[in-house]
Parts: structure tokens; sequence; C-alpha cells
């Protein structure tokens, strides 16, 4: 938990530094008169920074550095949020400028009007006054701890190299497992009667990789002609709920078949639920179907099995392990030209005591790296105290090299339920809008494609199943990367389930919600999201809590909820980046206020097909990079999102009573345009008139349309 503090810290002090250093917001600070006074604050700030990478090292020992960090964190969140406030003033000042002075721009109480700019000066004057005593406070506390200012950061490693992985195992890539995988087949293969057989070992040590082998033999093909595997989640409810869940995804498919079952991951407990599932499988299976479980538990294999002994999968011998390091640590055939770093390959594989994931992330550290200091710094590494840690200690190496951003967008991958299959241009909406990416890296981060933070990721071996489908990509993470990622998080981001302590709430900033029982949110929330698709928002007391209280939400996922409207104070929430409504059933008007979002980057209704109206003013959106429309509307508002002159990927999705997009409009900054499903539409023109910038067309779905090239 310390580590992931001094994390956020070092993340959010990097993100102040470079925002008051950049062009823009220094432009935005003269505008409204507040420059000279934040230059106080970049200067205070600076030496804060400084004195982190000591208290770095000090927090684990030291509880007074921790109670330090934990007040500088809330002091922190402070200046982002005044920092947010000084942008997003100067942005209603654009908008009032460009687009004219309607009432819903201007009308922002004094504070921000354009009448009485003196008053708002006065006003965020003081409050730069009072972030800034709060850090010459903190500052000058370091020698009441004895903190002092380290200004070499060596903790952040540049890669150039990466490696992918695959969706379906490569066995070539396995080594090691060729006894074991011969054994479990040769055990399912052997009589004719229904049995379940368990693969049973530590974490990390390749249950699945087994298992998957056996499913993709060509042996096991041809015997079970009806192979199923299942990932047995057990985050997403009580163990009752999943046996539901299991039941009414199996008891169809397996009727009057022959068939393996793979239950991946499994933790049952309980005999006399799992006596009840495997009952209803084996009801109308054919003679000889097989089921074949992976897990942890030993408790969980005696319960399930019929076929004893278990297969107890073993550790690497060393040999196998050192060839699995060199695998993964070089190109093929590199390793010659380096025979001191196989010696040193040596003590560390050893260290790793044949756990196949923790020798796969320790080498993945070191691919593409030759520098032999930094493979002795591995093998004398604190990390190997704990033995019975030894996977966690392995992720602690690829994870400290991350730069501090990364680390916190490696963190949030906790908010998710184990095995989600997570997109690239979710995942990358959400990391921008909390701010957490290199400023210059924002337009670049927000594309479909794969970007840099997600290869840096995969070249850690944190992600596996990774996809690249071409416009962008998918991927999972193995079972105790996922717990890895929780325990990074902590406390600041979590799943909130009924389980989760009321007084531990409310220092959550990244809430995420596996139901729509949802009843208290934290006024400090950044996040609100539900990662489950069909499970939304329900509840108009959470709906009118959020747009009321929580005032510096960055990113609001409401997908499958069943609003039909939302609130007028949806439109207070000034910090928001990320709004999606995608999927609502019943949603029909968004209120005129959204229009007073100018921070807002992504907006998504796709999925709303009863929505009746668009917003008026939907032009004042001026940060709006990324839109997705479902509408019954005959026709857009082309006029409006002509004018949202960031707008760079735009959707338009099932509009059933669309006719024509686009005749007399110009969009000069979009680059993507996606339309699918929109069975009236009959005319779009597709030439440099009217998109000048346009590099990705995709229609699908359209059988009327004609595509004309304009004069």
């Amino acid at each position: 938990m310390d580590s992931a503090m001094t994390d956020s810290l070092f993340c959010i002090a990097d993100s102040l530094v470079a925002k008051l250093a950049s062009h823009a917001f220094t432009e935005a600070s003269r505008v409204l008169g507040v420059y000279k006074d934040l230059q106080d604050v970049n200067r205070t700030l600076s030496i804060v920074k400084a004195l982190l990478l000591d208290a770095e090292r000090r927090c684990r020992v030291d509880a007074a550095v921790r109670e330090w960090l934990h007040q500088l964190q809330w002091i922190f969140n402070d200046a982002q949020d005044l920092m947010d406030e000084i942008e997003y003033a100067a942005i209603r000042k654009q908008v009032a400028k460009v687009h004219g002075s309607s009432t819903f721009v201007t009308k922002i109480g004094n504070l921000f009007s354009r009448s009485n700019p003196l008053i708002f000066r006065f006003k965020m004057t003081q409050r730069i006054k009072e972030v800034k005593g709060k850090l010459d406070k903190i500052a000058a506390d370091r020698d009441r701890f004895g903190l002092h200012i380290v200004h070499d950061d060596n903790r952040v490693v540049h890669r150039k190299e990466t490696r992918t992985t695959h969706s379906h195992v490569n066995a070539s890539d396995v080594i090691g497992r060729e006894k074991d995988k011969e054994r479990i087949i040769e055990l399912l293969m052997e009589n004719g009667s229904k049995s379940v057989l368990s693969i049973v070992g530590v974490g990390g040590v390749g249950k699945t990789t087994v298992a998957k082998l056996v499913f993709n033999d060509v042996r096991i093909a041809q015997s079970f002609r009806l192979r199923i595997w299942v990932y047995v989640d057990q985050e997403c409810g009580d163990s009752s709920k999943n046996m539901e869940i299991l039941k009414n995804q199996l008891k169809d498919k397996l009727a009057n078949k022959k068939f393996l079952l793979v239950l991946d991951d499994a933790w049952f407990h309980d005999r006399i639920q799992w006596t009840e599932l495997r009952d209803l499988i084996w009801l109308d299976a054919a003679k000889g179907s097989k089921i074949l479980v992976t897990t942890r538990s030993r408790q969980t294999a005696s319960i399930m099995s019929t076929i004893s002994p278990h297969h107890f999968l073993d550790s690497l011998s060393e040999e196998n392990s050192l060839c699995l390091f060199v695998k993964w640590a070089f190109r093929e055939g590199a390793e010659r030209r380096y025979p001191d770093l196989i010696e040193i390959a040596k003590d560390i594989t050893k260290k790793c005591h044949g756990n196949p994931l923790a020798l796969v992330t320790l080498a993945s550290s070191l691919f593409g790296n030759v520098d032999k200091d930094k493979w002795i710094s591995l093998r004398d590494s604190e990390i190997w105290q704990d033995e019975n840690q030894l996977g966690f200690s392995a992720f602690d190496i690829s994870y400290d090299q991350l730069p501090s951003y990364l680390k916190q967008c490696f963190a949030l991958f906790a908010l998710y339920p184990i095995n989600y299959v997570f997109d690239s241009f979710h995942v990358a909406s959400l990391w921008s809008a909390l701010g957490l990416l290199p400023l210059e890296s924002n337009n670049q981060i927000l594309k479909h494609g794969p970007n840099q933070c997600l290869n840096e990721l995969q070249s850690r071996s944190f992600l596996e199943d990774f996809v690249d489908y071409g416009t962008g990509s998918t991927f999972k993470l193995h079972g105790l990367v996922h717990d890895y990622a929780k325990s990074v998080a902590r406390p600041y981001s979590h799943i909130i389930n009924s389980s989760f302590g009321s007084r531990h709430r409310w220092i959550v900033r990244n809430a995420s919600f596996l139901s729509n029982d949802v009843t208290t949110i934290s006024a400090t929330a950044r996040t609100i999201l539900f990662p489950i698709a069909g499970v939304g928002a329900t509840s108009m007391d959470l709906l009118n809590a959020l747009a009321s209280r929580c005032k510096y939400l960055r990113f609001l996922d409401l997908s499958d909820s069943t609003y039909e409207t939302l609130p007028q104070s949806i439109g207070n929430l000034k910090h928001l980046r990320y709004l999606s409504l995608e999927n609502n059933k019943s949603f029909k008007k968004l209120p005129d206020s959204i229009c007073r979002l100018h921070n807002l980057e992504v907006l998504i209704l796709s999925g709303c097909a009863k929505l009746e109206a668009l917003p008026k003013g939907l032009g004042n959106l001026i940060s709006l990079r990324h839109l997705e429309i479902t509408t019954n509307l005959h026709c857009l508002p082309e006029d409006d999102i002509a004018r949202l002159s960031s707008l760079q990927t735009l959707r338009v999705e099932s509009c059933k009573n669309l006719k024509s997009l686009f005749a007399k409009t110009r969009l000069p900054s979009l680059r993507v345009l996606v339309v699918s499903g929109c069975s009236s539409l009959r005319s779009l023109p597709l030439d440099i008139e009217h998109f000048p910038l346009l590099d990705t067309l995709v229609v699908d779905n359209c059988d009327k349309l004609e595509l004309y090239r304009g004069t």
C-alpha cells in the first residue's frame, strides 16, 4: 500500500509540474490573471517532488513518513482540482468568445461571469494561496521527518523492444510440460466412464497452460468432438449465483454428447452445490465424457475429482527453468553472445524455484537489456527474502521498473473482475480521463490502435491473450497478475460490493460496481463504472447523488443503465472527461446542461435506440474527441456537430430513421468515421471538402446507402 501511495504521488506530481510548464496552461493562467501566483506553487511543488524519492525509501519503516504521505495525497488532489478549474474557466471564456454568450454558456453565477473578472481572479488567487500554504507547510515538515531532497530518479526504465503473446497457447513457448500433458491425456482417454480429473498446483506453476495443451491436442479433438472451456469466476457474486450461471450455460450444450469440459481456476468448497452441478452435467451426457479441473486448492480437487490421485503439477527442473528464462530474456540465438549473462541467469532461475510465471515475468523485465549490472541487480535484489511471496516478488521487479504514470495505469486493472476481457480504447480512455498519461501522449492514446503504454505492459508479461484486431486490441490478465493489481491499487481503487466496509468508502477515488444494488457513493470519487455487460445502474437516488455530490468525477460509465434522462445537475460535473450511456435501452433525452461539460472528451450514446433528441448547444463541447450516437431522429444536428472543433472519431450506429448525413456539413478535424446499421441511410459524401483529414472510414449494414463524391 505504501509503495502504491508513493507511486500515486509521483504520478500526480509529474502531471502537475508538466501542466504548469505547458504552453496551453500558461496561456490559460495568463488570460485569467493568475500566472504569477501559480509560479510560486510550481517552485514549492518541485521541492516536494524531490522529497518523495527519500520518502519512498523511508515509508515502509517509518509511520510518521507514511502520515506525511497521506497528508500530501489530499493536498495534491486539491492542487489537481484547482488547475482543472483554471483550465475550465479558460475554456468557458473561449466558448463564449467563439460561439457567443448564450444563456447556458455564461450562466455560472457571478464567479465566472464575463462582467466580474476581478471577482473570479480574487477567489482563484485565494485558492492558489491556500494550496501553496499547505504545500509550504508540508515541505517545511521535511526537517521534522528527516527527509532529504533527492533529484536523481533511477526508477524509470525505457524499453525499445517488445514481444507479443497470443490468445491460444503456442506449444513451442511451453517448456518442460510434455510429460504432464501426456499423462493427463492418458487419464482422460483410458476408460469410457464419466469422470472428473483435477490439475492441482500453486499459482503461476502453469496449470492453465497445461490444460490448454491438452485441450488443443489433436487426439483430444478427435476423441471429444465437443470441447468447452469455462473460466470459473468467483468474483461476480456468491457461489450459489455462480452455480446458477454455470447451470444455464451448460445444460443445453452438453445433452447427449461426448464432451470434454474444462473448468479453469475452480474454487468450489461446497460439496453439495458441486454435486448438484455435476449431476446436472452428467444427466444426459454421453458415455466417456470428462471434466478437467484446474485449481490451486487441494480441498477443491478432493471435492470435485472422481479420478484419484489428482495430477499435481510440479515446479520446473533447473534445466527447464533456465531454458524458459533464456527464451523470454533474449531473441532467439542472441544468448550465445552473452555467456556472462547466462551465468547470472542460472543464479536467478534457481531462486525462482521452477515457477514458470515468475521466470517469464522476470525474464521479460530484462528482455532487450544486456547491461550486466542490471542482471546482477536483479540477482541480488531483496525480493528473494520471502519465498512465500515469490509470484508477487517477481511482479515487483517488473512493476518497479515502470514509470510512475504507468504504475498507476496498471493499478486501475483492479477495477475489473478477474478474467475480464479488456478493450484498448476503454482502458486508454480511463487513463486519459484521470490525467495519468504524459501530456504529449493524450492525442495518441485515444486512438483505437495499439499504443505504447499497452505494449510496455505486454512486453513485461503483465497482459495475456493479447489480440490485435486492427483498429484496437483486447487482452486479459492472469489471475495472479489481477491479484497483484489489487494489491498495488489499495486503498484508492476498489471493486465495491456488499462486503466492502462503509468506513473505507470515503477514501475510494476509483470505484467499480459488479451489481446494480448501489446505495452510496463517495464524494471524493473520480471514477464510477459498471464493468459487467448487462449490469448497470438503476437507482435514481444514486444518479442524483453522483450528479450533485461527486463534483470531481472524471470518468462516469453508466453503460446498461435504465435511466430515461439525466438530471440538470449533471452539467455541474466540470471535471468530467468521459461519459457513457451505452446500451441504455430506456434513454430518451440528454439535458441541455450537458453542454457545459467543456472538458468532456468522450461521449458514448451508442445503443440508446429511444434517444429522441440531442441537446441544444452540443457544439460547445469543444474538447470532445470521440462521439458515438444511436438515435431515432431523422436527421442529426449537423451544424452543432460541425462546431466540435476537437472531434476526431464519430460513430453513427443503428440510426434506423436517418436518411442523409453531412450533405452540407464540413468536419475539418474528423479522422475516423464509422457508419453502421443505418438501414434508411441513402447518401453520404466522400471527398476532401467534407472530410479533409479523414483516414479511416467504415460503412457496414447500410443497404440503401449510395456513397458519392461531392463537388
